[in-house]
């Protein structure tokens, strides 16, 4: 079914399928701007003794993973996966500190 194709709900009050994409898409949605708001946090952290920084950027991006994880489409999470990386990553290079 395609997002335009909405159904009418239900007189028994029932959840139609449109307002379920809705849902699914703003699921994504909330996961960019998490994603987002990592990676402005991630920015300045990349920089040499700030390292440690990326204890907040993790997990911050890993709220923003569970949403994409529940969204129709995959930008959100494929965002958030990014930062995790490359957080993960240089945590390893600084030896978890630095």
């Amino acid at each position: 079914m395609n997002f335009f194709e909405r159904e009418q709900i239900a007189p028994s009050g029932l959840v139609s399928k449109a307002r379920c994409t809705q849902s699914l898409i703003m699921f994504n949605v909330i996961s960019i701007l998490i994603g987002l708001v990592a990676l402005l946090l991630a920015i300045p952290a990349f920089l040499p003794f700030l390292g440690w920084a990326y204890w907040l950027v993790i997990p911050i991006a890993v709220v923003g993973l569970v949403f994409g994880v529940f969204s129709s489409h995959r930008s959100g999470r494929n965002l958030n996966i990014i930062v995790i990386l490359v957080g993960v990553g240089r945590l390893l290079l600084g030896g978890g500190i630095f």
